[in-house]
């Protein structure tokens, strides 16, 4: 049980942030600091404002973090309603990025590309994306990578001709993610046989320590067509109810707008931040919903190193004047 639920990972990095922060944690005491550490654990918020490599450490942080995006940017993508004089419907990739880094600023660039080839497909990589594409093909890409490293080395052994008896599986977690090859979905007969695709990637869902879709909602996926190409797979995975489901990170795409305890906990920031009056008299209240200010107030943290707090805050406020500027 320790071993699947990570409980390790969770132990050291609360020792380490204990050992970092030891001067000002011993004002409350160690019981405090670690209730307080395993409960943002269970909410998914210990992973605001941390390194990649913590970020995709485990399957549950990973699942927080895109539940985090969700809830902090899904108003970017929000047609109509108390916000939409604001909204920007539609953002290039690398503006989604931007909104990445103001929660993890060492996010690689390389991850959200990957997630926005799934949907422009075979068009230029500046094209706009609406917020729900990006966010389900982001969602695949993040949370599945280690998968779908090894299931483009599959689908290109297969267009060679080869059948794969080996299957490849990724052995780092570390964060650095290899530069995949996109496969060449233009072959003469559009990919690749389905049946012989599935029965490979069900051998690779059965091997990998990675976490992997459910095997009978793919086959079910693959079994609908006769041929499958790379990124017909991968959009067919981001659409996906069932998998998202499974997953259980994000809600159906029907609700995704959809959040009341968020704005709750939006209009309390909001009515806090004017009364405070931090954001300047050319800001309106509905600009802090989309892009956080910097002096606002952050997600209650006591075990985050200070030096690694004001470098956040730096790296944040760069993140947020990059955004603004492609914006206008």
């Amino acid at each position: 049980f320790a071993a699947q639920r990570h409980v390790l990972t969770y132990m050291e990095d609360a020792v380490s942030q204990l050992l970092e922060n030891r001067e000002d944690i011993s004002q409350y005491g160690i019981a405090r600091f670690f209730t307080e550490y395993f409960n943002s654990v269970r909410q998914g918020t210990h992973i605001l404002f941390r390194e990649f490599s913590f970020v995709q450490a485990t399957p549950h942080n990973r699942a927080s973090f895109l539940r985090t995006f969700w809830r902090c940017f899904r108003t970017v993508g929000k047609n109509g309603g108390k916000y939409s004089s604001i909204c920007c419907y539609l953002l290039t990739a690398q503006e989604y990025h931007c909104l990445l880094q103001l929660l993890c600023p060492d996010f690689p660039m390389e991850l959200t590309q990957k997630a926005a080839r799934i949907v422009l497909m075979d068009d230029a990589m500046d094209c706009l994306m609406s917020f729900s594409d990006f966010l389900f093909a982001f969602q695949i890409q993040f949370y599945y990578s280690e998968f779908l490293e090894s299931v483009a080395a599959i689908y290109q052994d297969l267009l060679a001709g080869k059948n794969p008896n080996t299957v490849i599986v990724p052995t780092s977690s570390s964060g650095q993610h290899r530069q995949r090859q996109p496969p060449n979905d233009c072959s003469p007969l559009e990919g690749v046989e389905a049946s012989l695709f599935y029965q490979c990637l069900e051998s690779l869902c059965d091997r990998s320590k990675y976490s992997c879709p459910p095997s009978a909602l793919v086959k079910e996926m693959l079994s609908s067509t006769q041929r499958m190409t790379f990124y017909g797979f991968l959009m067919a995975l981001a659409k996906d109810q069932g998998i998202n489901r499974a997953l259980g990170a994000l809600p159906d795409k029907g609700d995704l707008f959809l959040d009341p305890a968020m704005d709750q906990e939006l209009e309390k920031l909001v009515a806090q931040v004017s009364g405070l009056s931090v954001c300047g008299p050319a800001s309106s209240s509905a600009d802090t919903v989309n892009m956080p200010v910097r002096n606002s107030p952050r997600i209650n943290s006591p075990w985050k190193p200070l030096h690694h707090r004001r470098k956040m805050d730096a790296e944040s406020e760069g993140s947020n004047e990059e955004t603004d500027s492609s914006e206008n």
